[in-house]
This record gives C-alpha cells, sequence and structure tokens, in this order.
C-alpha cells in the first residue's frame, strides 16, 4: 500500500474503440492493368505482365478478340484504384473503377460498354480518361462536333454518381468529338470533314463549368463538320487521311499558330478522286496507322511509309479501295508502348 500511494498514478495509456471502414480498395492489390477499349465499344483489363514492350517497327500480335471491323481505340495502363471517366456523345461522364472492368486474357473480346455504365438511347462513348488523384489539378478540354471547344478543372468531375453527370452543355444536334486531359499550357488543332484545320493556344479557352457548352474553337461553314481535335505534341507530324483511302503526313511547324473561332487554313484538299476527310492523327516515327473501311476490310502500315507533303496537297493512296468501299476510321498503334505478345 505504501508503494502504491509513493509510485502509483493515474492510467496514462486511453483505450478507445475505433470502427475502421474498410473499402474494396483496401482489399484489393494496387496493380497496373493494361485497359483495352475497341471502337464498337468493347472493354476489358489485362494484368501489365502478360505484355511485354514492342520494337519499333514490330508488327505488333493480337491484343484482343475483335470482329474482323473493329480496331482498338483505346490502349492504357491503369492502376486498378484508378477511375476511369467515360465522356459520352451526349456530353455526360460516367465513372468506372479499373478493377470494376471484367478481367480478360490477351485474346479475350472484353465486355460491352453498354453493360456497364447506364447509357441512353443513342448515347456512346467519345473517350475514356484515366484518372488516379483528382487532388493533381489540370483540366478536361472538350471539342464538339459544331466546332465548339470547352475546358473545365478535372476536380469538377471528382464526385462520382450513378447513371452520369452532365460533362458539357451541347446544342441542339451538337455531339461530343473527343475530351482530352491537359496541363492548360497548350495548344490544340481541329480538323473537318471538308479538309480545314485550326490551330491556336489553349490559353484563348478560360475555364468553365461542367453545364457551359463552351466557345467557338473553329468556325465551320455549313455542309462542313469537326471530326477530330487533340492537344497539340510537340515533335509529332500530322496525318490526315480521305474517305478514298488518300492520305500524307505533313509537320506540325507546317501549320501556323492562329486565334481561336477562326476558320482555319486547307489541311488536304477534298473532292475528286478524295473526297472528304474521316480522320486527322499526331503520329511519331516508327508509329504504326491502322485502316477500317465500310465493307470491313483492314490494312495496318508503318506511318513512315506515307509520304510527307505539305498542306493543301492530295496526298498519296493508302488502301486500295473498290468503288463501292470507303474509309470509315483510322487508328493509331504506338510502335514503343503498343502491347505486343508476351516470350
Amino acid at each position: 500500500l505504501a508503494i502504491k500511494e509513493e509510485y502509483g498514478d493515474a492510467r496514462r495509456t486511453e483505450i478507445l474503440t475505433e470502427t475502421t471502414e474498410l473499402t474494396i480498395e483496401d482489399l484489393l492489390a494496387d496493380e497496373e492493368m493494361v485497359v483495352t477499349i475497341t471502337r464498337s465499344g468493347y472493354i476489358k483489363r489485362t494484368h501489365v505482365e502478360a505484355y511485354r514492350s514492342q520494337r519499333r517497327g514490330g508488327k505488333g500480335v493480337t491484343g484482343m478478340e475483335t470482329k474482323e471491323e473493329d480496331i482498338v481505340e483505346d490502349l492504357f495502363i491503369a492502376s486498378t484504384h484508378a477511375y476511369l471517366l467515360f465522356f459520352t456523345t451526349l456530353g455526360k461522364v460516367h465513372w468506372l473503377k479499373v478493377h470494376e472492368i471484367p478481367e480478360g486474357g490477351r485474346q479475350a473480346k472484353g465486355k460491352a460498354m453498354v453493360n456497364l455504365l447506364s447509357l441512353g438511347e443513342g448515347e456512346g462513348v467519345a473517350t475514356c480518361v484515366p484518372v488516379r488523384d483528382f487532388a493533381i489539378g489540370g483540366y478536361i478540354l472538350f471539342a464538339t462536333r459544331q466546332g465548339k471547344v470547352k475546358k473545365t478543372e478535372l476536380e469538377a468531375y471528382s464526385h462520382p454518381r450513378a447513371g452520369g453527370i452532365q460533362a458539357i452543355g451541347l446544342e441542339d444536334g451538337d455531339t461530343v468529338i473527343t475530351a482530352r486531359r491537359t496541363d492548360g499550357q497548350r495548344e490544340v488543332m481541329i480538323a473537318t470533314k471538308q479538309g480545314m484545320i485550326i490551330r491556336f493556344s489553349e490559353d484563348e479557352v478560360r475555364p468553365m463549368g461542367r453545364s457551359a457548352a463552351g466557345v467557338r474553337g473553329i468556325e465551320v461553314e455549313e455542309g462542313d463538320e469537326v471530326i477530330a481535335a487533340d492537344v497539340v505534341q510537340e515533335g509529332a507530324q500530322i496525318l490526315t487521311v480521305t474517305e478514298r483511302g488518300f492520305g500524307k503526313r505533313t509537320p506540325l511547324e507546317e501549320y501556323r499558330l492562329q486565334g481561336r473561332a477562326g476558320k482555319g487554313i486547307i489541311d488536304i484538299k477534298t473532292g475528286g478522286r478524295n473526297g472528304t476527310v474521316v480522320g486527322m492523327l499526331q503520329i511519331r516515327e516508327g508509329d504504326d496507322v491502322l485502316v477500317v473501311t465500310s465493307k470491313g476490310k483492314l490494312i495496318r502500315f508503318h506511318a513512315d511509309t506515307v509520304s510527307s507533303q505539305g498542306r493543301n496537297t492530295m496526298g498519296v493512296r493508302m488502301i486500295d479501295l473498290d468503288a463501292d468501299d470507303h474509309v470509315g476510321s483510322i487508328a493509331r498503334v504506338d510502335a514503343e508502348q503498343a502491347p505486343a505478345e508476351a516470350s
């Protein structure tokens, strides 16, 4: 008792009962996945270990079981804990965690996105943007068929809701062509069906809220429409392809910087043997190009084999087409980073 009176004191350790709410991410390994999306709307994820880097100029291997007329539209690496933002043609955004995408091997077809997202009638996915951390800042830049552009802070899309939310306001008859992630300090290129193209500074597009419709990016004349838009990558070349299978690649320097909302300059001659423009891509040395036609014919070739020409030219034949066939779409395969078959 004497010892207790001399040395005893109150308990200093406080015992607390704490309840920690676990999320599914706490139970899942944080792993890198290759996410593959096809133009007809199929998606899958595959362990990155199933792939190796492809040598420059390599032909690659089939990374997904697709229909003959289908091609891989998007391919990127993302963590199982990351979000994917799906921006749709009707101006909405839907969310999925990477781990919510069905996993499949290299040859698996994947699952139709309409079975994973609450898409409305006539609504398709225009593009997909992976985001690990919304707090890092940046913007999403949109381009629409009627020539509008809009820039919104990435953080505005950080609160997922079932059924999606409005990502951009659209005027009657307009649709989203693409959406790109940007740091706000880049340049923008927009190409039209009738062969016009414009390059302007992103500084000319001030940030706006989710529901805003944006500002004029390019003045589209009657009978014309935007078919492609992208954030400029320094050192890239511009590949333009027409519906009749002709195309060219042109150095980026040929496209002078202009002010936003102008008519742009001529990129490639249209009409006659060429028809209208169906696609514009930025390419680098070693990239491959995929061209798919309305009849299901597909050709893959090295971009370097396409003649380098200036603007306002006719281009060269890229694919031999039957009289009743035409080019439907084009896609780029990065020969440095595209998955190839594991050894």
